[in-house]
């Protein structure tokens, strides 16, 4: 009866959702400054003792787990393997990373994809990279063109970024004009735009920047968290009726796989 139970176990443990429990299961004990027991990982990850018992049998089989004291720890497995992943990052640039996460933003959007760097003063964006949209008509730009923070989406979420303060600040500095018949120029709009944007995990405008140019932005984040630039999806205002929450979508995702490759965590 026990290795019935047991056998039933290791068959769940091979199950497709196992995979994402063994890599919760290593996240939570690599987060952990003390070996955990089972009881604790499995308040960690909601997860039933039983279940959890079978996957640390056999993650403690290729030494990626080890038993102390009645918990458990990383084993050597676990940091051999963490070596080996350091390493190949190593060897694969972070400009590729980045890259190849523009080119299936650009699939999926069926839109012009962007990658925009604040300036070292902070006081505007440029465009460093971009993936093009396959439509006739589309909204492209040239490496090296420069934006106003206040009236793009890349720029409105790199200021989401930074401190209320240095938001107020730096509008002082700017003193926004406007570049369309919508741009927003006034303190407490733009404030609120900003502030938006920081709730929300993204930034969005409509023909701010350009008449009839919608962009939607997230922030890449580096290993250490440090914000490498924005990642913009821009299209024609007309092409985006109806997508804005759709766009806002694929762009945070994005963003956010883009980050976990560069080691964001």
């Amino acid at each position: 009866m026990i290795d019935d139970i047991a056998k039933a176990e290791d068959r769940r443990a091979a199950s497709p959702q196992s995979v994402t429990r063994v890599i919760r299961l290593l996240e939570a004990l690599c987060a952990s400054a003390e070996p955990l027991s089972l009881a604790d990982l499995s308040r960690k990850l909601d997860t039933p003792k039983s279940s959890l018992a079978a996957l640390l049998r056999g993650l403690a089989d290729e030494d990626f787990v080890a038993p102390t004291d009645g918990a458990w720890r990383l084993g050597p497995g676990a940091f051999g393997l963490a070596s080996a992943i350091t390493e190949a990052r190593r060897r694969l640039q972070s400009s590729d990373l980045i890259r190849e996460g523009m080119r299936r933003l650009a699939a999926r959007a069926q839109e012009t994809v962007l990658l925009a760097v604040g300036d070292t003063e902070g006081d505007q964006l440029t465009y460093v990279d971009m993936v093009e949209s396959r439509h006739a008509v589309r909204y492209s730009v040239s490496p090296g063109d420069r934006r106003p923070l206040y009236a793009t989406a890349g720029g409105r979420a790199l200021l989401a970024t930074c401190s209320p303060e240095a938001v107020r600040a730096y509008l002082k500095r700017a003193r926004p004009e406007r570049l369309t018949p919508s741009t927003a120029t006034a303190t407490a709009d733009l404030v609120g735009a900003v502030d938006a944007a920081r709730m929300a995990g993204f930034a969005q405008t409509v023909d701010q920047a350009a008449e009839g140019v919608t962009g939607t932005a997230a922030v890449i984040h580096d290993a250490a968290g440090g914000i490498v630039g924005a990642l913009v999806i821009a299209a024609p205002s007309a092409r985006t009726q109806g997508r804005l929450t759709e766009l806002a979508q694929l762009v945070q995702d994005e963003a956010a796989a883009i980050s976990r490759s560069l080691g964001f965590r």
